[in-house]
C-alpha cells in the first residue's frame, strides 16, 4: 500500500467513525421525545435514562450502518460494543459504589472508546469504502 493509499484508507476510517457519531447524535435527538411520551418519567430513573440512551444512539448508528451497507454481524458488534459501558457501569451503580451522573457520563466516554476498539478490530472493513462491505459478510 502506497503512502497516498495509507492516507486514504485512514481518512475513510476517522470519516467512518464521525459519520457514526452523527448517527448517534441524531438517534438521541429523534427518540428522547418517543421515550418521554410513550414512558413518562422514565428519564427521572438513571439507570432506565442510561440503557434509553444507550437504545437511542444504538439504533442511530445501526440504522446509518444498515444504510451504509454493513453486515449484520457487523452492527450487532457495534452494538454491543455501545451498550457496554453503560451497563458495566450499572454493577457499580446498584452497588452504591458510582452515581447515577458517573453512569451517564461514564458511559457516554467509555463508549466512544468501546466504538473505536469494535472499529480497529475490523479495521480493514472500516478503511475501505462502502462497496466492499459485502466482501466481509462471510467474515
Amino acid at each position: 500500500m502506497t503512502t497516498t493509499s495509507k492516507r486514504k484508507a485512514t481518512l475513510r476510517f476517522g470519516l467512518h467513525y464521525i459519520e457514526m457519531i452523527i448517527a448517534m447524535f441524531v438517534g438521541m435527538l429523534a427518540l428522547d421525545p418517543v421515550w418521554s411520551l410513550a414512558v413518562p418519567g422514565v428519564m427521572d430513573r438513571p439507570d432506565a435514562a442510561a440503557i434509553v440512551m444507550a437504545t437511542n444512539m444504538t439504533v442511530g448508528m445501526s440504522a446509518w450502518m444498515a444504510i451504509r451497507r454493513h453486515p449484520w454481524l457487523r452492527i450487532a458488534e457495534m452494538a454491543a460494543a455501545m451498550y457496554l459501558p453503560f451497563v458495566a457501569l450499572l454493577v457499580p451503580y446498584y452497588l452504591g459504589a458510582v452515581s447515577g451522573m458517573a453512569v451517564m457520563t461514564g458511559g457516554h466516554a467509555l463508549m466512544f472508546l468501546t466504538m473505536l476498539g469494535a472499529m480497529l478490530w475490523r479495521r480493514d472493513e472500516y478503511r475501505h469504502g462502502h462497496h466492499h462491505h459485502q466482501a466481509y459478510d462471510a467474515r
